[in-house]
């Protein structure tokens, strides 16, 4: 560390780790951290000085740290900082691409939807599908997709946004079943990709036009909750033909990585497939 770090207004992914770090101390119990509970804490969580002993470090370096200060940390004091704050396995993940340390997601976007990666999505034949880049931009889907969700065709090419969509559009909110755990999901997962990107314009374009068009969102995005994205069933009501449940998978085409593409399979045992025939025509 240098004695000549400097007060400033951090850059974005700086103060992302600062105010991330924040947020997680405020969350530990002191008592779960071996700390006394005793006497008057004016705020919940640990306190910094804690925060810098439990981790070893100094405090008036972890203080830099909060404040955003341009300072790099060592991959063993953040794996050291993620025990003391009890982070999750993708909150630790989220917290060492922020400090510099780990592979970020991919920040290309598609030029338009590689022809082969169409073909795929088309041959997934009755199993939804869909291509997005790394904003999050839904750039190519197939009929399946369509039938399950038409507004995808229909939506303004500037707004067609796989976060921007569940939090705004009422057909998108009537078709997932837990709207609320769903869209939450999506908004934790998103950050968690973005975090290194903060400072793009496309991403600080669109998180401040779903802050001013959804309180739900601006609420979740002031909570600095991050996961991973993990394969599991989700359950859909379609207006057509009733409760699909569907089992949500997500996967990077080797020689397009700026591109993810998310496949709906039908869950084994249930109606899904008869569904998703029917839906199809």
């Amino acid at each position: 560390m240098s004695a000549t770090a400097r007060r400033a207004d951090p850059p974005p992914t700086r103060r992302e780790l600062a105010e991330f770090l924040r947020s997680r101390r405020r969350q530990v119990d002191p008592r779960v951290a071996g700390l006394s509970a005793g006497g008057a804490r004016r705020t919940p969580g640990l306190r910094r000085e804690e925060v810098a002993l439990l981790s070893g470090v100094s405090h008036t370096w972890y203080t830099w740290l909060e404040q955003g200060r341009d300072i790099r940390p060592s991959r063993q004091v953040v794996d050291a900082l993620a025990r003391t704050l009890r982070m999750s396995p993708a909150e630790h993940e989220y917290v060492l691409r922020l400090a510099g340390h780990g592979g970020a997601t991919a920040a290309g976007s598609a030029d338009g939807l590689p022809g082969h990666v169409q073909r795929l999505l088309d041959a997934l034949g009755h199993s939804p599908a869909y291509a997005i880049t790394a904003d999050w931009s839904i750039v190519g889907w197939n009929r399946a997709y369509e039938r399950l969700y038409p507004g995808v065709a229909a939506v303004p090419g500037g707004e067609r946004n796989l976060l921007w969509l569940v939090f705004t559009d009422p057909a998108v909110r009537r078709l997932l079943a837990d709207w609320a755990g769903d869209s939450r999901r999506f908004l934790t997962q998103f950050r968690a990709e973005v975090g290194p990107r903060l400072a793009d314009p496309g991403v600080v374009d669109l998180v401040a036009r779903l802050e001013a068009a959804s309180p739900h969102f601006r609420a979740g995005w002031a909570s600095h909750d991050v996961d991973r994205f993990s394969s599991a069933e989700r359950r859909f009501e379609h207006p057509e033909v009733g409760t699909l449940l569907l089992e949500h998978h997500q996967l990077t085409p080797a020689d397009a990585p700026g591109l993810q593409l998310v496949v709906y399979t039908a869950v084994e045992g249930s109606d899904a497939a008869e569904r998703l025939t029917a839906l199809a025509g």
